[in-house]
């Protein structure tokens, strides 16, 4: 197979034709294995989720979030989030827990416990919300 010449500018321009000089790959592999490296390290380093751009809810949707924890969070870690099914959902018991922990928790359950993931109904600002407010003490319903 013929090599192909390549300017030794660039060590990316070097690494294709070292890639095109495989006698089992055809001519073009060794650039479009280039470009699809080039594409996968582009994609890598842009986030998966975009950051929201307002972190903290919305006074109406605090309010909805408030009543989901006293509720539905309710239901299992107690009415007053003392514990019952689930564990104890007070800010001495959350204290030495790293946040990001729990906002994984909530947003991706407990797999083979009654915890179930909420990523479906919460966003990852409303969830460090949750957090933020469980840790200090968890406001009551109005």
């Amino acid at each position: 197979m013929k090599e192909t010449k390549l300017p030794r500018s660039t060590p990316l321009k070097k690494y294709a034709s070292l890639l095109t000089q495989a006698r089992h790959l055809p001519k073009y592999a060794g650039p479009l294995a280039l470009n699809l490296f080039l594409m996968n390290l582009a994609m890598a380093a842009q986030p998966l989720v975009p950051p929201s751009p307002n972190p903290t809810p919305s006074a109406a949707r605090r309010g909805e979030l408030i009543s989901l924890v006293r509720q539905d969070c309710g239901s299992c870690h107690g009415m007053t989030l003392k514990g019952g099914l689930g564990p104890a959902l007070l800010p001495e018991t959350l204290k030495d827990k790293p946040p990001e922990s729990l906002q994984a928790t909530i947003l991706h359950g407990r797999p083979g416990t009654a915890m179930p993931p909420w990523q479906r109904f919460l966003t990852e600002a409303e969830t460090s919300w949750i957090v933020a407010q469980l840790q200090k003490g968890f406001p009551d319903e109005k």
